[in-house]
Formats: C-alpha cells, sequence, structure tokens
C-alpha cells in the first residue's frame, strides 16, 4: 500500500472514531439536556394500609408548581430529573421523593404518629411539641379563617378549650373579651397578654392583620405563662405572622364580599297594635293621660328597626408577595378591609401593610428587620341603637309631607322624646387611627450550640377624633354649634436581649436562654372645644368661643431579668425551669420588684422499651407549678397626688386626688397543673388538663370615704382561687380515598372561688352602673364566686292580685332566721343569687372533604352563668315607663290579669309605681346557648396552564343560628371593655349573620 493510499485510509479510520465519539456524546448530551428539561411526571400518592389520599399536595420543591392528588389518589406534574417533589396532607408526615429517572412514582405517606414532635411557638422561642410539658393550644391561620372580621380576638372563639370570647359585638371593628382559666383578678381587666413575632405589645392585638397570620399559640398553665412574669397572670396569647419560604416568588391573593343583616335573638318589641293592647290591659287604663290616646293608635305602626337597619355590606382584600434564597427572603403583603354597618350611617375602613426580610450576609449573622402598618377609618352617622328599642311606633320621625320633624314633637305621643333623625341631618363624628411597628432583629450564630438574639422594636399609634355638633341641631342651638377634636400619640419602647443554649450529650438534650427585657411607654392626649361658628365648618379656628381644653401624658416602664431551660433524656423524661424578676414603675420602692418562677416535668411512655400497646400512637404525662403576677390598673397608686387641673374663678389651684399606698405589691397567682396527650389509632387525640390557681395579694381600688376629696385608694385584698377541667377530643370519623371526615370536641370547666379578704372586711359589694333603673351588685365574700349577682330575690306574682312579690329575711326572737314573702321592696334584703361563671363551655367543629370539595363547620356552646338583662328593667317595666316602648312577652311568659293567674308578670298598670322593675333576679337570666358560628363549603381547582397552583371559592356563612331561651339579643355579647360582665345594657349592638363569598388564588 503507497503512503498516499495508507494516509487515507488512516483519514477514514479517525474519521469513523471522530463520528463514534461525536455520536456517543451527542448521545450523552442529550440524555443531560433531557435530564434538564421537564417531563411528565405521573404517580400516587396512599396512605400506610395502601388506601389512596385525596387532595395531597405534591409540589417541585423550590417552584411554585404544584397540583393536588385525584380520588384515586394519582397526579401529574412537569418535572425535570433532578427534581424533588414534596408531599403533604393533613395528619400525615411530608416527605421529599427526587424525581430520578422514574416515570411513575408510588408514594406512601406515614401517619404522623409524631404529631408530638411538631415544633410549635412557646414563650422566647419555639419548642418540639413532644418535648413540651406546658398546657398551650397552637391554631394555625387554615383555622382562623372561618369568620370575617378586621380585629385578631374574634379568630379564638371557640378555638381552644378553657379560653372564654365575648365577642364583639356587630359593629365594624368592634373587639371580643377573653377570659383564659377564670378571673384571676376580682374587678381588673381580664384581657390577656399579646405578643406578635415575640414582641410584647400589650392587653390587644392592635391593628394586626388577621390575613398575616401564620398561628396563635395560647399560653395557659404556670410552665408556659410564668415566663412572662407580672404580665401573663390573664395567660398569653402569642401570635407567629407569616414569613417567606426559601423558594421562588409566590404570589396569593383573596377577596371577600359578603352582606350582614343583625341578629336580634328573642328581644322583640312591640308593633303599634300590640302596644295600644298593652296599655288598653292597665290595670288603670283610665288614668292614661298623654294626647292622642285613641284606638287609632293601632294603626299607628313606625317601625324604628327598619328605619336604623339595612343591609350591610364587607369587603376583605388581601395579597402577599413572598419567597427568596438562602441569603435572602422578603415576605410582603397588603389587606383591605371595609365594612358598612347593618345599623345605618357607620363606615369603618382599614388598611394594611406588612414587610419581613430574613437576610444571611454570613453564616453566623442573620438580620430580620420588618415594619407593619395600618391605618383605620370611620365615619360616624350611626342611628341610634337604643331608639331601635325604646322609641315608640306611635311616634313618627317624618311629618305628612315627608320632612324631619323636629325634638319635643306635638305631634307624637311621647313628646318629652328628641328625633335623633334631625340632629343627624347636620351632626356627625369622623375618627382617623395610625399604626406602625417598626423591628430591627438579629441573630448572632456564636457556634452550633450557642446563640445571642436580638429583639428590638418601636410602636407608634396616632389617633384623631372629631364631633361636629351644627348650629341648628338642638344640641348645638344653645351655643351657636360646637366643635370638638381630640388627638392622642403613643409610644413605646420594646428590647429583649438573649442568649439561647441548645446541645444535646448523647441521650441528654439541653435548651436554655437567658435575657434582659426592657418595655416602656409614652402616651400623651389633648382634647379642645369651642362653640360658635358658620353651619359647614369644622375647624377650630371658626369657633368664636374657646370652651374647654384637656390633656394628660402618661408614662411607665418594665425592666426584667428571665431565664429558662428545658432538659430532655432520651426523648422520655422532660424537665423545664424557669424564673423572672420584675420591676415596674406603678409599684413603691418597697414592692418595685417581683420574682416568678416555674417548674414542670413530662414523660413520653409510649418511648419506654416495655410499652407495647400498638393501639397507642403517643401518650403523655405532664406536671407543672408556677407564678405570675398582675400589676394595678392605675399607673402611680403608690404615690400621694394631688390634681392641679382644678380652678376656682378661674384661679388655678391643687386638690388632694388619691393616697398613695408604698407598701402595695404584687398580685400573684399560683398555678398547679396535671396533663395528659394522646393519640390512638392513628386517627383520635385527646388532651386533657386540670388546674387549681390560687390568686394572692389581689389588687382593687377600695372605696373610702369622700370627706377629703378621695373616693378610693390601692391596696391588696385577699384571695382567689380557680379550679378546672379541659379536654379536647378529636379524630378522622372516615378516612378513605373518598371521604375524609374530622369531627373535634373542646370542653372548659371553671369554677371561682373568694378564698380570702384581708383586714376587717368581711364583704365587698362591687356595682356594674347599669342603668337609670338601678345597678345590679356583685358580692365579693369569702366562700362565693367572685362573679356572683347580689340582688333581692324575685318571689314570683302573687295570683291574688298580681303584685309582684320579693323575698325578705325574718328573724325571730330566738335569733332563727326564714325567708317570707313580701310585696314592699324596700322590705326586701339582697342575696346571693347565682353567677355569671358558666358550668362549661366549649366548641364542636368538623371538616368534611369530598374530592376537591370541603365542607367546615364550627359550633358554639356554653350551659350555666347567669346574664342580668337589665334591658328588661327598661322594655318589660310594666307600665313604670311609658315613654318607651316595651318588649314582647316570651312564649312561655304570661301576665296577670285576674284573681286566680299562676303568671310570670305582675299586673300592668300607667304609671306603675310598684317597684316591679327594680333590679332583683327578676332579670337574671340562664345564658345557656347553642351555637352555629360558621358554615363554610369550598372548591378547589389546580390551574397549571395559567400558572395557577391553587384556585378555591367558597360561600360561607356566620352567626346563622343561636338556640338559647335567653330573653336579650345575644347571650355571648354582654362585656364592658376588655372584661366580660355579665350584665347586658339597654341598647346592645346586636351581631350580626353574614353571607360572604369568596376566592383565593396561588400562583
Amino acid at each position: 500500500m503507497s503512503k498516499s493510499k495508507q494516509m487515507k485510509t488512516l483519514n477514514r479510520k479517525q474519521m469513523i472514531l471522530i463520528c463514534l465519539f461525536l455520536n456517543f456524546f451527542l448521545c450523552v448530551g442529550s440524555v443531560f439536556a433531557e435530564s434538564l428539561q421537564n417531563r411528565k411526571v405521573t404517580g400516587t400518592v396512599s396512605d400506610s394500609k395502601g388506601e389512596p389520599i385525596v387532595g395531597a399536595n405534591v409540589s417541585v420543591k423550590g417552584t411554585t408548581t404544584g397540583t393536588y392528588t385525584d380520588i384515586d389518589g394519582g397526579f401529574m406534574i412537569e418535572a425535570s430529573n433532578k427534581a424533588t417533589l414534596v408531599v403533604s396532607f393533613l395528619g400525615y408526615a411530608s416527605t421529599e421523593v427526587p424525581v430520578g429517572n422514574q416515570t411513575t412514582l408510588k408514594i406512601v405517606l406515614q401517619d404522623n404518629d409524631k404529631v408530638l414532635s411538631e415544633v410549635v411557638v412557646v414563650g422566647y422561642g419555639t419548642q418540639k411539641k413532644e418535648s413540651l410539658t406546658g398546657s398551650l393550644q397552637t391554631i394555625k391561620s387554615d383555622k382562623l379563617v372561618d369568620i370575617t372580621t378586621p380585629n385578631a380576638a374574634n379568630l379564638l372563639s371557640g378555638k381552644a378549650p378553657g379560653v372564654f370570647v365575648a365577642p364583639g359585638s356587630g359593629q365594624p371593628g368592634s373587639e371580643a373579651a377573653i377570659v383564659i382559666r377564670g378571673k384571676s383578678t376580682v374587678n381588673g381587666s381580664t384581657a390577656p397578654l399579646w405578643v406578635i413575632d415575640g414582641v410584647i405589645v400589650g392587653s390587644d392585638a392592635g391593628a394586626l392583620n388577621p390575613a398575616d397570620i401564620e398561628s396563635v399559640t395560647i399560653l395557659k398553665d404556670a410552665a408556659s405563662t410564668a415566663i412572662y412574669g407580672s404580665q401573663g397572670a390573664n395567660g398569653v396569647i402569642l401570635v407567629t405572622t407569616k414569613k417567606a419560604k426559601i423558594q421562588k416568588m409566590t404570589m396569593t391573593a383573596s377577596a371577600k364580599v359578603g352582606f350582614s343583616k343583625l341578629n336580634n335573638g328573642n328581644l322583640k318589641v312591640m308593633n303599634g297594635a300590640e302596644l295600644y293592647d298593652y296599655y288598653k290591659s292597665f290595670t288603670n287604663a283610665e288614668d292614661i293621660s298623654f294626647p292622642r290616646w285613641n284606638s287609632d293608635l293601632r294603626n299607628s305602626n313606625f317601625n324604628w328597626w327598619d328605619l336604623a337597619t339595612h343591609t350591610g355590606v364587607a369587603q376583605d382584600y388581601n395579597m402577599s408577595l413572598s419567597g427568596g434564597d438562602e441569603k435572602l427572603r422578603s415576605y410582603f403583603s397588603l389587606g383591605v378591609y371595609d365594612e358598612t354597618g347593618a345599623v345605618k350611617g357607620y363606615d369603618y375602613t382599614r388598611y394594611n401593610f406588612r414587610l419581613k426580610t430574613d437576610y444571611k450576609p454570613y453564616e453566623w449573622l442573620t438580620i430580620k428587620p420588618s415594619i407593619s402598618g395600618s391605618k383605620n377609618n370611620i365615619k360616624d352617622r350611626q342611628y341610634s341603637v337604643t331608639a331601635m328599642y325604646s322609641n315608640m311606633p306611635w311616634d313618627n320621625p317624618y311629618d305628612s309631607k315627608g320632612k324631619i320633624v323636629g325634638n319635643y314633637s306635638d305631634t307624637w305621643v311621647n313628646s318629652n322624646s328628641t328625633n335623633y333623625l334631625y340632629d343627624l341631618q347636620w351632626d356627625y363624628g369622623k375618627s382617623t387611627d395610625y399604626e406602625f411597628m417598626g423591628n430591627f432583629d438579629f441573630d448572632v450564630k456564636i457556634t452550633d450550640w450557642l446563640t445571642f438574639s436580638s429583639v428590638n422594636n418601636i410602636k407608634w399609634t396616632g389617633s384623631t377624633y372629631n364631633y361636629y355638633t351644627d348650629p341648628r341641631s338642638s344640641s348645638g342651638e344653645g351655643v351657636n354649634g360646637r366643635l370638638y377634636e381630640y388627638q392622642s400619640n403613643m409610644e413605646r419602647r420594646y428590647t429583649n436581649q438573649l442568649i439561647r443554649f441548645n446541645k444535646s450529650f448523647g441521650k441528654h438534650s439541653v435548651n436554655a436562654l437567658a435575657a434582659y427585657e426592657f418595655n416602656d411607654y409614652w402616651g400623651k392626649n389633648i382634647s379642645a372645644t369651642g362653640t360658635g361658628f358658620v353651619p359647614g365648618f369644622e375647624v377650630l379656628d371658626v369657633t368664636a368661643k374657646p370652651e374647654a381644653v384637656g390633656g394628660n401624658i402618661s408614662e411607665w416602664a418594665v425592666q426584667s431579668y428571665l431565664f429558662n431551660a428545658n432538659y430532655s433524656y432520651d426523648e422520655k423524661y422532660l424537665a423545664q425551669v424557669s424564673f423572672r424578676r420584675d420591676g415596674a414603675s406603678n409599684f413603691g420602692d418597697n414592692a418595685k420588684y417581683g420574682n416568678f418562677f416555674s417548674i414542670s416535668g413530662g414523660w413520653n411512655v409510649h418511648r419506654e422499651e416495655w410499652f407495647s400497646a400498638d393501639w397507642v400512637n403517643a401518650l403523655k404525662l405532664r406536671a407543672s407549678y408556677g407564678s405570675v403576677g398582675s400589676r394595678p390598673g392605675d399607673l402611680y397608686p403608690q404615690y400621694d397626688l394631688y390634681s392641679v387641673s382644678s380652678s376656682y374663678n378661674e384661679i388655678p389651684g391643687a386638690l388632694i386626688s388619691q393616697i398613695g399606698n408604698k407598701d402595695l405589691t404584687w398580685e400573684k397567682t399560683y398555678t398547679t397543673g396535671i396533663g395528659l396527650d394522646a393519640t390512638f389509632f392513628n386517627r383520635v387525640y385527646l388532651t386533657l388538663d386540670l388546674y387549681n390557681k390560687n390568686t394572692s395579694n389581689l389588687l382593687y381600688r377600695v372605696p373610702v370615704s369622700g370627706l377629703t376629696g378621695v373616693t378610693g385608694i390601692w391596696r391588696n385584698v385577699g384571695e382567689l382561687n380557680n379550679k378546672g377541667i379541659e379536654l379536647t377530643l378529636g379524630g378522622d370519623i372516615i378516612k378513605n380515598k373518598n371521604w375524609n371526615w374530622n369531627v373535634t370536641l373542646n370542653l372548659g370547666t371553671n369554677s371561682n372561688e373568694i378564698k380570702q379578704l384581708y383586714g376587717d372586711k368581711a364583704q365587698m359589694i362591687i356595682s356594674d352602673g347599669s342603668g337609670i333603673a338601678g345597678t345590679a351588685d356583685k358580692l365579693l365574700r369569702p366562700g362565693l364566686d367572685s362573679d356572683s349577682f347580689y340582688l333581692r330575690e324575685w318571689a314570683g306574682v302573687n295570683p291574688e292580685n298580681g303584685a309582684p312579690q320579693w323575698y325578705k329575711t325574718v328573724t325571730d326572737a330566738n335569733g332563727n332566721k326564714t325567708r317570707e314573702v313580701t310585696s314592699k321592696y324596700a322590705e326586701a334584703d339582697q342575696v346571693v343569687c347565682g353567677a355569671s361563671t358558666p358550668d362549661f363551655f366549649g366548641a364542636i367543629s368538623t371538616s368534611l372533604k369530598y374530592k376537591s370539595f370541603d365542607l367546615n363547620a364550627n359550633f358554639g356552646y356554653s350551659v350555666g352563668g347567669k346574664i342580668y338583662n337589665y334591658s328588661r328593667s327598661e322594655y318589660d317595666s310594666d307600665g313604670a315607663y311609658t315613654d318607651r316602648n316595651q318588649m314582647k312577652l316570651m312564649d312561655d311568659w304570661s301576665r296577670w290579669t285576674k284573681p286566680g293567674d299562676i303568671a310570670t308578670h305582675p299586673a300592668a298598670s300607667y304609671n306603675n309605681s310598684s317597684n316591679s322593675n327594680k333590679v332583683s333576679s327578676r332579670f337574671l337570666e340562664n345564658g345557656d346557648f347553642f351555637k352555629l358560628r360558621s358554615l363554610t363549603l369550598g372548591y378547589n381547582w389546580t390551574l397549571p396552564q395559567f400558572s395557577i397552583s391553587n384556585l378555591r371559592a367558597f360561600v360561607s356563612g356566620e352567626n346563622l343560628f343561636c338556640i338559647t331561651k335567653y330573653s336579650g339579643v345575644d347571650p355571648e355579647i354582654p362585656a364592658s371593655g376588655s372584661s366580660v360582665i355579665g350584665t347586658a345594657g339597654p341598647s346592645v349592638y346586636p351581631s350580626v349573620r353574614k353571607i360572604m363569598f369568596g376566592i383565593n388564588v396561588t400562583f
């Protein structure tokens, strides 16, 4: 072979080899490229028994791509070979599955028999649920969206055993009153402490947007609350807001729109014909002297209820953006809540935003700045709630030409009354509230087991309130108009410097923290009133005369040192100890600081080697003992104070206003508790707690003689005990490929007793200041519930003459006391007539899922406990009040009309002077109820073609029905501020029944 031919041959071989290599690399490249491209991946998700799981979430880790399993547990998703699927479903442990080269995946989710190892938020940190030794309740965000409200406190009604919630009225923006494990005070606020993202914010949640909540944890016993010392006596509510996860940007949006109507319960007032017949039945009907008293009144039937009410509209819109990587991730949200009240003339609007960022510039440093803000607007031209009940149907606010009649109209039967519509033509109020919170937090990782954390927060609120009284209105014509303006500003600073220790030594595990905390408050408000101006102007500068000015500054501070340690041996035996020392500005030097502590233990029985009950998935026993405390409601009770705002003939002066008590000390509550947590058959879960709370050195502003100008002094007056049982029982009744039905019951009982009163006082009487018909007193006396009503005891109606009767105590010559009936109110003596504390209360919730449908219902109930229905003193007055409408009798009530009648109501007469409507147990009613709080039906779609990972549409109803024999508006509403008082006034704003339509979208 010639050289030229050899070269050609070699070139040909080389070419073949090159082609082979090229083909090889092309194939490898093709395979590699194919592995980087998304492809369709199918699979099934089932439980450990092989049953398909319907509605399980399947998503590609680190992306927004996701889907849900169908009725056979099957799914299809686009993912690359390098991707990892994250699969989760409620009640099962989540799992991650690499895709690899598999085309069909068979994924098995294990029953979450390790629910106790779930991480939950506790005081100043997080902890595995399995290692908890205290009593707490964690509520996830999906359990808090069953009602529509701008106020976070209202979300908690019926969500946890032992947590009694008197929901706010139907007025937009109203707030609930909360009592956790009974009252630990006799006359102070029962409001728990709120902590948002580790920051102590006070006795309410402020302007927190419910849509921003990730979870709420309610701390109830000493083991969990003692770390908050003097601020934890009423329980602690920890709120964790949503934050970004490590993933691509995710956007969520939600919209709810609905309608509300007043739900007036069993209180119904008379129409024109009914009221006429009622007056006609008076035993002295011939004495009726007002004008127009004739049968034509039966046809005068103006409906004041219809005038004042309409269909309210509620709207709630929220959106959020969330995402980032391990180094930087952020969460941003916006929200708008707008509600027009079901009583005309009241409009509430709130705007919210929140921005949270986690920035990790170094492995050892994480910086966590955040800011949130809100703006509330209220336009108040609200129609009179009182007039809805009290104004007579015989009186029309309009004349024959449709014009509004003036006040004290001679065309009215009740010519002594005002027509509120007349002033409402011009008068109105408006307010604006701003709230901003800013945090600069950071964590420094010193070692793998030692971390320093710093939380630094400032909160500012600003409020303005204006009320315009027109010169043409009856309340403004005497001074030619009045303008009132109020402004307030508040700053609250909070800082916590904390070091954490977390290390394991073989089977031993220790988690501890030590911290310094400082919290202070500064508030200032000013008010001014001017009179005399041209109608239509609303700034003080236009007034001709300054009428009044006022203002004050308030300040307080608390500093604390705290320590907490948790120990675990082999995850079987658990122990916790905590200590806190608080110093507060509203105690004197003799008692400036207070010490609080807790000690607790737990035993995970199911982890013992000898424990062989396969049907028991988890079983833990807990026990705890510790103390928390309270401070007085006033800021400076330790000082002798003078009021320098007094004046005489425009000459300033000073008057004594307070006698100080330098020995006033901390109100302390010592709590003993035992508990059990268990899970059975992978379906049934049980939590049982028993507690005993003893409160000593009760703080109370004791009334004293007013001769010196001082009417009360703060003292420590006695001791109080609360004990109770809390139970949560639930499970999956049905759990298969088509259906999932879960039912949960929670129940709480609490008995309350005054154990001792200090000094020479055998008892103390507390007045609730009900109204013009008298005051329903409560009695503090050892052996009694601290909410015991102290009233004249109603003895019914005399069947012979229809006269009202009460009981009196008669003492014979030998000192023996007996109870006898009297028809003279003045002879009746006050006795204990029951208490407002319910025997037990709780809720029932159920969740039903079928394919892509879901149905959720929440019921609430309460048994025992009394409500003093003061409104009946005015609207069920037997003729004592002839200037207001009267309520219809309940079905099982009757009125005496002739001798021999066995009736619930005495004979009615014009200007009745029998005192039958005066304060007595006649108006003390049972507060039992069973209520459907919410009912929601929803449907879910997955629309990957539109980049929508989940779309849910739903309709919900709130306050749909209430079964109760209580004759008032609502057995849950009686509350004053942040406290439950058990008395219903004459102008209760009813709760509302809402029908809401909503949609949630996740991109």
